[in-house]
């Protein structure tokens, strides 16, 4: 069994998918060069074998030519539609054979030995099941990619258009900005760019919960490995550059509903029916307020082609009810 593999689920970003293999795949020249008693050789990069799955999900726009094309020692799954973020990423796990499985996003770039860094501490760690390194702006600046549970309040708050009225502490609390972000910590979940997880935890907890079609579904994995007792933790000496989003600003009404949607999935899993159902008509109640005041804009001949966007993509969510099913991309 090999160390780690490394699987990429990818949707219509070919270049920055080439930018992400090319990352790995210069860190993976590196290694090789490596000779006994040079200056690196006993770093934690040395003999650390790594795989690289790809799973496009139905792009369109070359990336399969690209990998089979530029990256032919990659193992590369081709689906014909887009099945969702975790379906593909639980196909590259069921292919994988690393004893440890980074589910890293198309839209990053690795940092210097920044899976050996995971990798390493994972060994020395055994309690661990995942481990979420800092991700990183491309202009170095820090993301937030670490955090604590949802509540309601936070639900209601996070990216809805009350977030900017949001009591400042509620989503500095979620988003564990009141502690240091250069501390190795125990956190309860860590955002899906980039997460590394230990093959025997999931095993036992099982693969990602595909009722997700996208986002939450790293904040219920993370959640099920802790409640199995099992730790989560952020590793701010491993660092991923995030360009934060390339695949979902394509469809921005089928973002809009994918998150939202998962928000309430979520809360209907661990916090019941009631709650959830109260959450989905909040949150519908907040995207017709938004389709009255950018018609208010509109009428008003401000910014028209922007309102007109923004309208129809309004529309769209609240003619998906925010209810399970399949939505056009």
């Amino acid at each position: 069994m090999i160390a780690l593999s490394v699987v990429i689920v990818s949707w219509n970003v070919r270049e920055l998918l080439q930018r992400c293999l090319e990352s790995i795949q210069v860190y993976e020249i590196q290694r090789a060069t490596e000779q006994p008693g040079s200056p690196n050789s006993g770093s934690p990069m040395s003999g650390l074998q790594v795989e690289i799955i790809v799973v496009d999900n139905g792009s369109t726009d070359g990336s399969v030519q690209m990998v089979r094309q530029n990256f032919p020692d990659v193992c590369l799954i081709a689906n014909e539609e887009n099945r969702g973020f975790p379906a593909a990423n639980n196909q590259g796990i069921d292919v994988a054979d690393g004893r440890y499985i980074l589910l890293l996003n198309p839209d990053t770039e690795v940092l210097d030995d920044a899976l050996a860094t995971m990798v390493a501490f994972a060994d020395a760690h055994p309690d661990t099941a995942i481990v979420g390194p800092q991700l990183v702006n491309p202009d170095g600046t820090v993301q937030s990619s670490r955090r604590r549970l949802p509540t309601l309040l936070t639900a209601v708050f996070e990216s809805t258009w009350l977030e900017p009225w949001a009591p400042r502490r509620l989503l500095d609390h979620y988003r564990i900005l009141d502690r240091p972000d250069d501390a190795i910590q125990d956190v309860d979940w860590v955002t899906g760019a980039a997460m590394l997880a230990r093959r025997e935890a999931v095993e036992e907890v099982g693969l990602l919960d595909e009722g997700f079609f996208m986002y939450s579904e790293e904040l219920d994995w993370c959640r099920r490995f802790r409640e199995a007792g099992w730790r989560v933790v952020y590793l701010p000496t491993a660092q991923i550059v995030h360009h934060v989003g390339k695949s979902s600003e394509q469809v921005v009404a089928a973002r809009h509903i994918h998150f939202q949607t998962s928000k309430v999935r979520y809360f209907r899993k661990y916090h019941g029916a009631a709650i959830a159902n109260g959450l989905r008509w909040f949150l519908l109640a907040s995207y017709l307020w938004q389709i009255a005041l950018e018609g208010t804009k509109w009428l008003l001949g401000h910014k028209r082609s922007l309102r007109a966007q923004r309208i129809a993509a309004y529309r769209r969510v609240l003619e998906s009810r925010l209810r399970q099913g399949k939505v056009r991309q």
